[in-house]
Parts: structure tokens; sequence; C-alpha cells
């Protein structure tokens, strides 16, 4: 499965502890994430993750485009609700391509662990 790890900056640490608490599910998978995003996981996890832009340079449209071309079967975006994004129209473009093209997308951490719960169970494919 080709899994997008994106985290808006008060939610990197939040990523990074997801990442490190699902690791033997995601070294399982096709990587992809943003910049930073990226860089911070595979940091801290030694995971294999193919980084794009930083959000905010584009990155966050070029997980979109992914998304467009059939090249992503899941997204884990940890959205900070309560900071206005200066990329706000990238963000909702992505958010509208994972519902246009009915790919599973986790807004946050509690999700993203039912969906690894599934994964690891077989369940989810």
């Amino acid at each position: 499965m080709r899994i997008a790890l994106i985290a808006h900056d008060k939610k990197k640490n939040e990523m990074i502890d997801f990442a490190v608490k699902y690791r033997d599910v995601l070294s399982e998978h096709e990587l992809f994430a943003t910049g930073t995003t990226g860089t911070l996981v595979m940091g801290e996890t030694g995971l294999n993750i193919k980084r794009m832009k930083s959000g905010p340079l584009g990155g966050d449209q070029q997980i979109g485009s992914m998304l467009a071309d059939g090249k992503l079967d899941l997204v884990i975006f940890l959205r900070d609700p309560l900071t206005a994004q200066p990329h706000e129209p990238d963000i909702s473009a992505l958010l509208r391509l994972c519902d246009v093209y009915c790919i599973p997308l986790a807004t946050n951490a509690a999700t993203g662990a039912i969906i690894m719960d599934a994964l690891k169970s077989g369940v989810f494919r």
C-alpha cells in the first residue's frame, strides 16, 4: 500500500509518536511525506520515506497530484484545526481529492490508529 504522511507544524511531534508506535506496520508499505514531516519521521524511526517539498512550498499539491494519478492508497494527515494555515486552499484541494478518488483519509491520530490496526490485522489492504 502507498501511504502519505502529512502533519501541520503543531502536529509534527504527534506524527513522530504515531510513526514510532506503528513503525512495524508502516515499514511494510511504500511511504511518502511532505518534506519536513518526512525528514523528522525518518530521523526518529529509520523508515524509508520518499519526501516531497514542504507543504507550504507545494508538497501538499505534489501529494494531491499523486492522488489524482492513482499513486496513493491512504493518507494520514494530522491537521491542526486551531491554527490558520496560509496554504489552506492547497489543503482543501488535497482533502477534496481524497473524497473524489475514494482514498481513505485520517485527519487525526485516533482515526489513523484504527486504520493502522486494520492494516496490521489484514482487514484493510
